[in-house]
């Protein structure tokens, strides 16, 4: 691991952790989104016997996921062990999910989900819930869930587009046009991830949400509650002057006495292709046929 991916990890677990024990109150966006990839994944016939939720935060989706498919082996998979080991104690799924938790069936590693310590082939479904724009190697991210899919397996996802946080972006860009605000993908770069990461005919949507507030505070506060703004280094963010300045260059998007943030949220899935037959040195797939022997 480079020494740069390693002061990035330590940032992200740090950021993490500070918000663990508020994160679900600050949680409204990712909330939302989970409630409409579900309705998107309930269209799919798949009764899956092992699901792998992906970033999963302080286990919203592998809760949900455990109320929808009562008989899987779930496993929830997040960098952070102080968002794992949260427990909520109101609501249907945090219900739901206590009254499972007691059984081997439900399982917590904290882990990279660029490198996964799981065996191949070991889920027939894998959920991830507004978690893949925190990795910068997502083709990475992608190889990994390929790896640990049954073929014939199923990857949902939902994440962040490139205008997400775009008011922000523009109020707190420097000189040189340089912002804090993370980089998000491209859904077609997503897409063509999946397909060279060996998933076939990926189904990528796009749709905008615009939560609005009040003050620049409360949009920060909510933004620090659900981890920061970016894997980038945030010393900045907390300095006075920086949030005196942004929230003054902010204002002029304010509209109907509120302020904007938008979100452009991306929804993806794609089922895991069978391998590829190998190709020769012209480039040519190459079919192995091995005849029976006829028995005597």
């Amino acid at each position: 691991m480079s020494e740069a991916k390693r002061l990035r990890m330590r940032r992200m677990r740090r950021n993490f952790a500070r918000a663990a024990p508020h994160y679900e109150s600050s949680a409204v966006l990712s909330r939302e989104v989970l409630t409409r990839m579900l309705e998107r994944l309930a269209l799919t016939k798949i009764a899956p016997q092992a699901v792998l939720d992906l970033g999963s935060g302080t286990r919203m989706a592998a809760r949900a996921v455990a109320e929808r498919y009562p008989g899987a082996d779930i496993l929830a998979l997040d960098i952070s062990a102080p968002m794992l080991q949260q427990h909520s104690e109101h609501g249907p799924w945090q219900r739901a999910w206590r009254a499972l938790s007691g059984s081997s069936r439900h399982h917590r590693v904290c882990a990279d989900f660029e490198h996964l310590p799981l065996r191949a082939e070991r889920f027939d479904l894998v959920v991830s819930n507004l978690a893949l724009h925190w990795s910068e190697a997502a083709s990475s991210v992608f190889a990994e869930v390929s790896r640990v899919l049954r073929t014939g397996g199923l990857f949902f996802f939902t994440t962040f587009g490139p205008d997400t946080l775009k008011e922000l972006a523009q109020a707190s860009a420097d000189a040189s046009g340089t912002t804090p605000v993370h980089a998000f993908m491209d859904m077609h770069d997503l897409g063509d991830g999946l397909v060279a990461s060996g998933f076939a005919d990926p189904v990528m949507e796009m749709e905008q949400l615009t939560l609005t507030y009040e003050r620049f505070d409360d949009l920060l506060r909510d933004l620090g509650g659900t981890g920061g703004l970016s894997t980038r280094s945030s010393t900045g963010l907390r300095t006075p002057r920086w949030r005196a300045q942004t929230a003054q260059r902010y204002e002029r998007f304010r509209h109907d006495l509120r302020l904007p943030a938008t979100f452009e949220l991306i929804y993806g899935h794609a089922w895991k292709a069978p391998a590829r037959p190998a190709a020769d040195a012209d480039g040519v797939a190459v079919i192995q046929f091995h005849p029976r022997r006829r028995s005597m």
